[in-house]
């Protein structure tokens, strides 16, 4: 149960680097490209320690191994990013249809 995460909370921002994975797709789906901003600006001044924290700020998120997935778009997309909390950083990975991460391509990161 994610719940059972220790939480350790830090007054620092949260780095979100790779951010073309936020760009490219939206230029190619603009449907998700409001949504994917507000990710971002939410992703950016969190005060995440652990998983615990992410799924309070975004309850529909998961953690499949190192990996954290967003729904957006009301689950038509899924953002795949990797998560240090220790260092604060998100590696954006890629935005996805439902489509493509049912292909589990995607795993290579887990």
């Amino acid at each position: 149960m994610w719940t059972s995460f220790l939480c350790y909370h830090f007054d620092n921002i949260v780095n979100v680097i790779g951010k073309r994975g936020l760009r490219d797709p939206p230029a190619k789906r603009p449907a998700v490209g409001p949504e994917a901003l507000t990710w971002f600006r939410i992703a950016v001044t969190a005060n995440w320690s652990c998983f615990a924290d992410v799924r309070a700020t975004f309850p529909s998120s998961d953690m499949i191994g190192e990996v954290l997935v967003f729904n957006l778009g009301h689950s038509r997309y899924r953002l795949i990013a990797t998560v240090f909390f220790a260092t604060r950083e998100i590696y954006v990975k890629t935005l996805l249809t439902h489509k493509e991460y049912d292909r589990k391509e995607w795993t290579k990161w887990c």
